[in-house]
């Protein structure tokens, strides 16, 4: 290989770059020592605390202005957005992880790492299938 650019080196600074932004931590922050990095960070939280590891910016969720005023109803479609944003976030934690796997072999397709990334964008702005069948490992 040499001085060839790996495209799977690419994935892995993707995946990372993917865990930054998720949660606002840098991999050279104090926290990172010893054994733990930024990629077992997130590791250790999926799937069950990974909002709990979130940046807080992420997990806002905005009122339509279509909503009517009823509460009832503005609760019921927080809740929704709000699943949605729960899920997807878990989604992309699993797609940061699996970009930034130490081994080459173990790291995601960049093909997959699109289709996947394409899922929630399309769960998130309502053109997709209901959360409960988006298939993601």
């Amino acid at each position: 290989m040499g001085n060839e650019v790996s495209a799977y080196g690419d994935v892995y600074s993707y995946g990372i770059l993917l865990l930054e932004m998720l949660t606002g931590k840098r991999p050279t922050d104090e926290m990172f020592k010893d054994s733990l990095t930024l990629h077992n960070f997130v590791q250790m939280a999926l799937p069950e605390r990974v909002e709990e590891i979130c940046d807080p910016v992420l997990l806002q969720v905005k009122t339509s202005s279509i909503c009517s005023n009823a509460t009832n109803n503005r609760n019921h479609v927080q809740d929704d957005q709000r699943q949605r944003i729960s899920k997807c976030l878990v989604i992309m934690a699993k797609i940061g992880v699996a970009c930034s796997a130490d081994l080459l072999r173990e790291r995601m397709d960049i093909g997959r790492v699109v289709e996947g990334l394409c899922l929630v964008r399309d769960v998130l702005t309502g053109t997709s299938i209901p959360i409960n069948h988006m298939i993601m490992a």
